[in-house]
């Protein structure tokens, strides 16, 4: 298996994606994917952009005053380099996070799940840890931080793959079929090191 990357449908792949074990675990991180410091917030396609317009109004109220007030002086989205992303508050956190007994969650997402909005969240958030880059051609890579330290222990300890924990936003991502296709590539670049640990 190893790290050969292989391409689904023009999407290359990376190889370590196939192998990686992984499940979030959100009470051991804190939700930490939301809160990383450095002050670059999630990327945007440009079309999120206008879906975060049109949900802000009905997602502020799951907000701290500290942070609509920061989206008062910062907007809902910011410009770097020609690229998209959503601003951060103090450098750290995502301008949408809300905290749920100590743990950073998305406001876009409860909304969404509470059937007040149609739109997830960013696919950004929603694939991490696989990020996309964008280029001649579009691939897929696998973003190891410490942070998820405790994802890949819960992945390995219920035998959960990346692939399968990421099939709802693979596939809104990119389709349902094109994840079967996803996932039979996946299994097949698997097999070896399965075999290689009999």
């Amino acid at each position: 298996m190893g790290n050969q990357q292989f391409t689904v449908q023009g999407i290359a792949v990376a190889g370590e994606i196939s192998g990686e074990q992984f499940a979030c675990d959100l009470k051991a991180c804190k939700g930490a994917c939301c809160t990383m410091p450095g002050g670059l917030g999630a990327p945007l396609l440009k079309p999120e952009t206008d879906e975060i317009v049109k949900a802000y109004p009905v997602i502020s109220k799951y907000l701290s005053d500290e942070h609509r007030a920061a989206i008062v002086r910062q907007g809902l989205y910011e410009i770097r380099y020609g690229s998209y992303t959503t601003p951060c508050f103090n450098q750290r956190a995502c301008v949408f996070v809300f905290y749920e007994e100590g743990i950073a969650k998305c406001a876009f997402e409860k909304a969404f799940h509470r059937g007040e909005i149609g739109w997830r969240k960013p696919i950004s958030c929603h694939l991490f840890p696989i990020r996309v880059d964008y280029g001649w051609h579009e691939r897929l890579r696998y973003e190891s931080i410490h942070e998820c330290d405790s994802a890949r222990e819960r992945g390995r300890n219920e035998n959960v793959f990346l692939s399968d924990f990421l099939k709802d936003s693979l596939a809104r991502a990119y389709g349902e079929g094109w994840y079967k296709e996803f996932q039979a590539a996946v299994s097949q670049a698997r097999t070896p090191l399965k075999q290689s640990t009999q």
